[in-house]
């Protein structure tokens, strides 16, 4: 019976080793892809299990939302215009088996992807459509480079432009352009400002001529205003109707003085024939 101690020890001793060996614990935002003799057998996780030693191979998964920049793609755009644009990209592994058997390194592809996705995009769009409608140039990058990804079990749920870079020329042009659209805008304001004031002072005009007093009072409410202020300035305001008088008179006088000295004028002419 002593002989068999030490081989009870031994056994002992490998089951506890082969315990150790077998365990295996995961976490919560893991999973852990089970291969046995080579051949897929699912995914485990999160928490403890346990595999079979020698035999089981387990690869671990991150399911976590993972950032990817893509850095700045130069492309030329639709209307000829060279710009350098970089993104960010959003994904995460939905299913961990796919991951792992469909693609060998399934975050170089999906960066190679989007890299590619995001000139394809922009030599597809306008300049003035990607400076204004950023919008739909996101999600059609996010739908072309999910639809991509999508049998390696990997899910792109958003994508973003981040900076788009344009050569000095252009924004030179384009400085001009705004600049020429604020002077367009400012014109057609003061016409239109212009515009209103002229129908104002219309109608006001029509209103005084209705009412005589009307125009008195608005030479007293000028004197109140100018009065207001400090000033040695003196207006006397005098009656438009009286300069009229005046002005009519003198034309009158005029004509009559005109019309006698061409009648002189014809009587001597006939005195000397």
């Amino acid at each position: 019976m002593d002989f068999l101690l030490p081989i009870f020890c031994v056994l002992v001793v490998g089951a506890v080793i082969i315990f150790v060996a077998s365990i295996r614990i995961v976490q919560e935002y893991e999973r852990g892809v089970i291969f046995r003799l080579g051949r897929v057998m699912g995914a485990k996780g999160p928490g403890f299990f346990l595999i079979v030693p020698l035999v089981d191979r387990m690869v671990k998964v991150d399911l976590r939302t993972v950032t990817l920049d893509v850095p700045s793609q130069e492309a030329i755009t639709s209307d000829n215009v060279t710009v350098k644009v970089n993104a960010v990209v959003y994904f995460r592994v939905i299913d961990p088996v796919m991951a792992i058997v469909q693609i060998e390194d399934y975050r170089r592809a999906t960066w190679q992807i989007a890299q590619t996705s995001l000139r394809n995009v922009i030599g597809q769009s306008m300049m003035d459509q990607m400076l204004q409608d950023r919008e739909q140039i996101n999600d059609t990058l996010q739908h072309i480079i999910d639809e991509a990804t999508e049998p390696w079990g990997v899910k792109v749920s958003i994508v973003e432009i981040k900076d788009v870079e344009l050569n000095s020329t252009m924004v030179r042009a384009m400085a001009r352009q705004a600049e020429a659209e604020r002077e367009r805008r400012a014109k057609i304001i003061q016409a239109e400002g212009d515009f209103q004031s002229a129908q104002k002072l219309s109608e006001a005009a029509r209103i005084m001529n209705a009412e005589p007093g009307a125009m008195t009072l608005r030479y007293l409410q000028t004197l109140v205003e100018i009065g207001v202020e400090q000033n040695t300035t003196t207006i006397f305001p005098i009656p438009i109707d009286i300069i009229s008088e005046y002005m009519n008179a003198r034309r009158s006088s005029d004509d009559r003085k005109s019309a006698n000295e061409k009648l002189d004028a014809a009587a001597g002419d006939t005195a000397v024939s």
